[in-house]
């Protein structure tokens, strides 16, 4: 019987050794940053506002952080809204970053909020997949 625990106390000492050693191999650095970019959807998208439209780099992203840069390259000052999110309001020339989560695939309507931009042209949807 004594052997028998001997025997599995070796085999569990060897598994211990074995993971270790492989755990070791690859820094730690490594491997956190595979999980950290394997876990994180993230995509960019610029924005140009402009009288009176929205021109985007990309109209759909995967679920996940979103990052819209927006650039106001128009005379009159925009903004940009899209999930209840906004920049603030952006004269000729200005930027301003918006991170969005989008959890739920689907269609997301995106205005500026200027009173009547919306209506001239300034809007659209952007897509989750």
């Amino acid at each position: 019987m004594n052997a028998i625990k001997s025997g599995a106390l070796t085999t569990a000492a060897i598994i211990a050794a074995v993971v270790a050693a492989q755990a070791s191999a690859q820094p730690t650095g490594a491997r956190s940053s595979h999980s950290i970019h394997g876990a994180a959807l993230l995509a960019r998208v610029n924005v140009a506002a402009s009288e009176f439209k929205f021109v985007l780099s990309a109209k759909t992203a995967k679920r996940g952080l979103v990052t819209f840069k927006v650039t106001n390259v128009g005379k009159l000052q925009h903004d940009f809204s899209i999930s209840g999110r906004k920049t603030r309001l952006l004269s000729h020339g200005q930027s301003a970053t918006l991170r969005v989560t989008f959890l739920r695939k689907g269609h997301y309507t995106y205005t500026c909020t200027v009173p009547g931009h919306a209506a001239a042209g300034m809007k659209g949807v952007f897509t989750i997949t």
